[in-house]
């Protein structure tokens, strides 16, 4: 018999995990714990995803989210490898969030989630307010939201049937 080796592959997606928090429900037999976990992956090129995972165990939870975020992978289109292209605005539950881009050399200006989902994606230049609820999961959701809408001039001028150069006058 021969034996088989696997080459590890090599991990492209950086992992983050946003929150890890106990969930308790009450049974019959008494209160059952388990734990929920948030996690982000992004290859910081423009791939990035959002999961949840919930299980008796941490770890367990935060393999189950990695599993997750990796089925959600979305990609962005980013302007100079660096910035969005316009202005969007994300929604999710009572969470608003805006994402604007920003001058080069200005940083990521965003706070919990919303930084960790920026960061994950390749975003290195962009403005944020995080506006109602202040959830992480709702938070880093509206994030997502926010750059599912971001399209690029070329986009919008194949989605019209027009040139670039009618779209921007």
């Amino acid at each position: 018999m021969q034996k088989r080796t696997q080459e590890p592959k090599e991990k492209l997606l950086e992992e983050l995990v946003i929150d890890v928090k106990s969930v308790v429900k009450v049974n019959k037999g008494g209160r059952q714990r388990r734990y929920s976990a948030i996690v982000v992956v992004g290859d910081r090129k423009g791939k990035v995803g959002l999961g949840i995972g919930k299980a008796n165990e941490v770890p367990d939870a935060i393999k189950k989210a990695i599993q997750d975020a990796n089925k959600k992978l979305i990609t962005i289109p980013l302007i100079d490898g660096r910035t969005v292209a316009h202005e969007a605005i994300g929604h999710a539950g009572a969470a608003r969030v805006i994402i604007k881009p920003a001058a080069a050399g200005t940083g990521v200006i965003a706070g919990g989630s919303v930084r960790a989902i920026l960061e994950l994606a390749g975003i290195r230049d962009v403005v944020s307010k995080s506006l109602g609820a202040r959830t992480k999961l709702n938070m880093a959701t509206a994030a997502l939201n926010a750059l599912k809408s971001i399209k690029t001039v070329e986009q919008v001028a194949a989605l019209r049937g027009k040139s670039v150069e009618e779209i921007l006058g």
